[in-house]
């Protein structure tokens, strides 16, 4: 029967095309199996191994032992006690094996064989379809609608591959028939053996930046960037585009002659609605060039908090730029990158006459000076006790009345407030948890950075976003997200 296994493996590797190694492997196990059920049938602990010489097909096997401390109790039928054995020999944790009578490739061996053969051929065959296709991920696929499951559709892919895309994928009330061909973009590869390998979706943003390749040659040779896309999928997106030539207006080269391309895409999309944006690093420019077509009065934006206060002269301006059910600045918000807080004139300047009193208070309740004096540093321009300490002496001069020693004695009385006000901050710090600072990646100084702003634990950290702390030194957008991931590990165990 020996000779038999080199043709099994010989057929097998040249009609499936997989190597005769993964082959002999699965023969190896499937012998092991067939042994077990022969001799061990009610010892399912007992390990074995069986060995097949690859040149002339010959098998050995052996069952063995793991070494282990005697310890006077019952042990599984793979444990040896280091009593039993010769303690030269053998040490705790070391192998002893024995040969035992190899059973025949017979019919079981054989049907064993086969199951086994099976699954390493499926096996081999994600591997080669998981190689084909990871680096496309990011494409746009064509293919046809093979067949309905009750979770989405299978997509004949052409070569033999299939991809899934699921319902939740799938724009809204979009309904596919087998047949229909289809385009989607591959979002993931995989390699596991369970569920469906190749995922397909419709919904993910960059399906919008692949159709718009397509469509607009100046994208694809890239004349156009694309720099950011916000998609309610099936109903509206925004796409904020860039162009390295000044010549070329990026708007209308992405619309073309009487909106024909970006028709094009839409009808692909079920009629989605595309806006279309001028990128700019300016980020105020950027923030009303996302919410057009409203028109917008002010704009005031704060860079530490990333977050805008946009101001209208109308109503109908301001509605115009919330959008149907807020569709309009949620798409603007995740476009930009910023909290855009909406308001007209009214409401602005009474917030910031609300704010002024709240400042005024402050520097007459803590600086100790006289109502007159504080609204002077609210009109010159002061916010905060620490400007107040720190700016030079002259900022001062614009107040009439105040001569350079009563500035010396408001920036001094300022300093003071602001150190005491950092001793109780410091105090009310806690050190960060060891298993904080046992992160990969993680160092004692972004740990503590971390810990000075209320983020203690390997929890505190889970709950953070990147933006939130990829402005701390020495942490940049790439490893807050790692450290993130790392922290959230335990909530996918």
């Amino acid at each position: 029967m020996t000779r038999e296994i080199l043709t099994v493996v010989e057929t097998v590797s040249n009609e499936k095309g997989v190597a005769e190694e993964a082959i002999f492997e699965a023969l190896e196990e499937a012998l092991v199996a067939a042994t077990k059920k022969k001799y061990y049938d009610d010892q399912p602990e007992v390990a074995i191994r069986v060995k097949i010489n690859r040149d002339t097909g010959d098998y050995e096997t052996y069952r063995f032992w793991t070494v282990v401390a005697d310890e006077d109790h019952e042990m599984p039928a793979c444990q040896d006690a280091i009593t039993d054995v010769d303690n030269d020999v053998y040490q705790i944790g070391s192998v002893r094996e024995e040969q035992i009578p190899s059973i025949e490739f017979g019919r079981i061996a054989a049907t064993i064989a086969k199951q086994v053969i099976i699954q390493k051929i499926r096996e081999a065959e994600r591997e080669i379809l998981a190689d084909q296709f990871e680096p496309r991920i990011g494409e746009l696929i064509y293919g046809e609608v093979k067949k309905q499951t009750r979770e989405g559709y299978i997509i004949d892919m052409g070569d033999n591959a299939e991809g899934y895309l699921s319902r939740d994928q799938m724009l809204p009330k979009e309904m596919l028939r087998p047949k229909m061909r289809i385009n989607a973009i591959l979002t993931h590869v995989n390699r596991d053996n369970r569920g469906a390998q190749i995922l397909l979706s419709r919904t993910h943003p960059d399906m919008l930046v692949a159709l718009m390749s397509k469509e607009v040659p100046e994208i694809s040779e890239q004349v156009i960037n694309i720099r950011a896309v916000a998609r309610q999928p099936g109903t509206r997106a925004k796409v904020a585009v860039k162009t390295n030539d000044h010549r070329i207006d990026p708007v209308g080269a992405c619309i073309g002659m009487r909106g024909t391309r970006i028709q094009a895409v839409q009808s692909e999309l079920n009629g989605e609605r595309i806006d279309v944006v001028v990128w700019s690093d300016d980020p105020a420019q950027y923030i009303v060039s996302s919410l057009e077509p409203a028109d917008v009065s002010g704009i005031v934006i704060d860079e530490d908090a990333r977050s805008a206060d946009i101001i209208f002269a109308t109503n109908d301006q301001l509605a115009r730029a919330i959008g149907a059910q807020g569709q309009n600045v949620r798409l603007a918000s995740e476009l930009t990158g910023y909290q855009l807080n909406m308001m007209l004139e009214e409401e602005y300047q009474e917030r910031q006459d609300s704010e002024t009193k709240d400042v005024i208070q402050m520097f007459y309740d803590r600086l100790e000076v006289d109502e007159d004096l504080a609204g002077a540093l609210v009109d010159i321009g002061f916010t905060s006790l620490e400007e107040v300490a720190y700016v030079p002496a002259e900022t001062f001069y614009d107040i009439e009345g105040l001569d350079d020693e009563m500035i010396a004695m408001i920036q001094e009385r300022a300093k003071e407030v602001v150190l005491a006000d950092e001793l109780v901050r410091q105090e009310a710090i806690k050190d960060p948890s060891d298993e904080l600072l046992a992160l990969e990646g993680m160092t004692r100084e972004i740990g503590y950075a971390l810990s000075s702003r209320g983020i203690v634990t390997v929890d505190d950290l889970a709950e953070q976003a990147i933006m939130d702390i990829e402005d701390i030194e020495h942490l940049d957008s790439v490893l807050a997200g790692e450290l993130i991931m790392l922290a959230r590990k335990s909530w996918f165990e």
